[in-house]
């Protein structure tokens, strides 16, 4: 009826989990109303047997007087009782007629013991079932006898067997509207899937514009919506990649363009020594210009699939500060930008690689300079404090507008495309500065200037044996840490 899948199996749980709690509970009403039968029949005849052996016992009465005195008083309707020796050989009946058999069942013993004897099974001659009840009582003192009622049990079966079928048929009506129920809780759950299931195929086939519709709830309004940001993120990736692409191949051919043209330039002669030394600067200059662009791409794809490995040492962020201000002093004069070091006169070393580190230090100042007024100032300031040192570089320049600073550190993102690059900087610096247990937080408001500061565990703090000019601080080959 159901083909393999999720529909069936929810169906065939819950119909099964129902069905045998159902039959569980039935069964149990069942033994219940049968016990409170047999029970009730034999709360009866035990009063009345209670009644007759108080009666009887102690007279001196023949055995016949006795039994006919029974008869005549306490007889029950549908009911006979037997006189049994303790041997169980049948002494009187209330059917009048003389029996030779003997009782054996477990009735008999448990009247002889003193108590009220009860027992349920089939007659041996008739096959009917029957309850038997007995008690023993003594004539004059001396004789031991048992009486001994038994009753049939048809009618009560027949009334149990009754019950039985209509519980029966309950259950089935029960369990009809269980299945109806759980179809319908299978397809409210499968239906949604599918349709989920449909959208995912097409999403792979490259059709980014499909979108899962419908409000679903739980878990599945979650996977649904899930799925639609995973096609927005997709299609805005793309969009950023055909961006990258773009900006890239503008970026390499600008470079190209200009070495091609005074490659040939310098090759067709008849040039002054002048326009040769601009020419060869340009080519220069272009050229490494082509190769920051080349490393930019290839630290990126290390830093994607883990390639990435850090020559750890203790390194002086001072130092590397110092130094970066030289290398963007003669960018920062072109705009009169003026850059200021604030740091007090302690130890700033951290535990990191010193080349990666001037890296992400480079790049956030190149940023300051390149997004700042003419005669302005960049400000960096070294703070240490309760184990962390911290690098803010605040400027004044244009700054960066709240929508563009929560996606500036995504890859391929580029804010102003006026002032190119590969739009990858800052999520190297973000990657490195993690890869250094660290932390980088960019405030900025537009028109007003931005701040990023980053912030590293601090080293151990130890006394250099001597005065290093640079700024790494090399122990031994042994204490030199790869990661």
């Amino acid at each position: 009826m159901f083909k393999r899948g999720i529909r069936r199996q929810i169906v065939l749980h819950y119909f099964f989990v129902v069905f045998l709690a159902l039959l569980l509970v039935e069964v149990i009403f069942l033994f219940a109303i049968r016990a409170y039968y047999y029970d009730s029949i034999f709360g009866h005849i035990k009063n009345h047997v209670e009644v007759v052996t108080d009666f009887v016992g102690g007279r001196s009465d023949t055995e016949e007087n006795v039994s006919q005195e029974l008869l005549n008083t306490f007889k029950l309707d549908k009911t006979q009782y037997e006189i049994l020796d303790d041997q169980g050989n049948v002494l009187i009946n209330s059917t009048g007629f003389e029996s030779d058999r003997r009782v054996q069942t477990s009735d008999l013993p448990q009247a002889l013991a003193g108590d009220i004897g009860r027992w349920v099974g089939r007659e041996t001659t008739t096959g009917e079932q029957v309850m038997a009840v007995s008690k023993k009582f003594q004539l004059s003192g001396e004789n031991v006898y048992v009486i001994r009622y038994v009753t049939s049990l048809k009618g009560v079966n027949e009334k149990l067997f009754t019950i039985t079928l209509l519980a029966a048929l309950i259950g089935v009506a029960v369990l009809a509207v269980v299945f109806i129920f759980s179809v319908g809780l299978a397809n409210s759950i499968v239906r949604p899937i599918n349709n989920i299931t449909q959208v995912s195929a097409q999403l792979a086939k490259g059709r980014f514009d499909k979108r899962v519709k419908g409000n679903y709830r739980y878990e599945l309004g979650e996977l649904a919506s899930t799925l639609n940001y995973m096609a927005e993120e997709i299609v805005r990736t793309n969009q950023v990649k055909d961006d990258f692409i773009s900006s890239i191949s503008h970026e390499l051919r600008t470079p190209l363009t200009s070495i091609k043209g005074w490659s040939e330039t310098l090759n067709m002669g008849d040039y002054d020594p002048e326009e040769t030394r601009v020419g060869m600067r340009i080519i220069s200059k272009e050229t490494e210009r082509l190769i920051g662009l080349v490393e930019e791409i290839l630290d990126f794809s290390k830093l994607q699939q883990n390639e990435m490995k850090l020559v750890m040492n203790r390194v002086n962020l001072r130092e590397i500060l110092q130094e970066i201000m030289l290398n963007v002093w003669a960018k920062g004069e072109q705009k009169q930008v003026h850059l200021k070091l604030e740091a007090e006169e302690l130890p700033y070393f951290v535990q990191g690689d010193a080349n990666r580190l001037k890296q992400v230090f480079l790049n956030i100042v190149d940023n300051a300079v390149k997004f700042s007024h003419e005669n302005s100032w960049i400000f960096l300031t070294l703070q240490k404090e309760n184990g962390f040192i911290s690098v803010a570089v605040q400027d004044t320049g244009i700054g960066i507008s709240e929508e563009h600073l929560a996606k500036v550190r995504d890859r391929f993102f580029q804010a102003d495309h006026q002032h190119g690059g590969t739009g990858l900087g800052l999520a190297i610096t973000q990657q490195i500065v993690e890869l250094h247990h660290g932390e980088m937080v960019m405030q900025s408001e537009l028109g007003v200037g931005t701040t990023v500061t980053v912030t590293l565990p601090a080293a151990e703090d130890e006394e250099p044996e001597e005065e290093l000019s640079s700024y790494t601080e090399e122990g031994p080959e042994d204490e030199k840490e790869v990661i």
